[in-house]
């Protein structure tokens, strides 16, 4: 059985053009997925789409063989576990209370019990979030609340995982711990879906890179392949380079 399976996937807004459009992809394994494209290629949808945040106008959406249009919120949040774009505001939690909403696909009560509490200890230690474990959410920079709505979905403990531009407010530091991370939920047999605009990295980090390209997609496979100049050319409309150093190691760059 697949992680995850999309089946003729389509999705619109009322009155717009397709945003997806007859989308079917395939992860059948543990794997780190970056889904790339220009802006408005449909990348954000196709993750809420995945998430059951946004029901399909034609298509299925598989997880573990579970429909996620048929199932149950928690059912399919204890499968499915998401950190949108958009950074949410005024939260007047600690960030230990939101690392802790990762468990609420599974309430047993109105209590946390002990197997919550070691999800999120390890969830804090995994996104080195110790020292700011007592501060509020809403006092912490732009970055900082990244991470922490990163162990929120790590503490939900879901085989898949769906990120959207998880770095795009981290240093150079924290954007490397990242990866290295999701690398790490990798191996340990969890599927994360990764959508960037940061091409280098997906060519260094991904297993796989999907292309959207107007709601349809353009390429699916290893990184050296989906990741090719003439494609990426066609896509962005900008020329691209790619670079192979003496160790193996891809880097891409474009323009004139």
């Amino acid at each position: 059985m697949s992680l995850l399976r999309l089946v003729d996937v389509s999705f619109r807004y009322p009155g717009a053009p397709a945003v997806l459009d007859g989308i079917s992809v395939e992860a059948r394994e543990a794997a780190l997925v970056a889904v790339v494209g220009p802006n408005g290629a449909g990348k954000s949808t196709l993750l809420d789409v995945v998430a059951g945040l946004k029901r399909p106008e034609a298509g299925r959406c598989l997880v573990n063989g579970l429909d996620v249009n048929r199932a149950g919120r928690d059912e399919v949040c204890r499968m499915v576990a998401h950190v949108p774009q958009q950074t949410p505001s005024g939260i007047p939690f600690t960030v230990e209370e939101v690392v802790l909403t990762g468990r609420i696909p599974y309430g047993r009560g109105l209590y946390e019990n002990e197997e919550d509490h070691e999800a999120m200890e390890q969830a804090i230690a995994r996104m080195r979030l110790e020292e700011f474990r007592r501060r509020r959410f809403d006092s912490l920079s732009g970055g900082e609340k990244q991470r922490v709505l990163l162990a929120a979905a790590l503490c939900q403990q879901s085989p898949v995982l769906l990120l959207d531009e998880p770095s795009a407010h981290l240093d150079p530091e924290n954007q490397a711990q990242l990866w290295k991370l999701l690398g790490e939920l990798r191996d340990m047999g969890r599927l994360v879906l990764v959508v960037t605009h940061h091409l280098a990295l997906a060519a260094r980090h991904a297993d796989r890179v999907w292309v959207l390209h107007h709601g349809k997609l353009a390429a699916d496979g290893a990184a050296d392949a989906a990741l090719e100049p003439e494609l990426l050319e066609r896509v962005f409309h900008v020329p691209f380079h790619r670079y192979v150093n003496g160790e193996g190691r891809v880097f891409l760059g474009y323009g004139h």
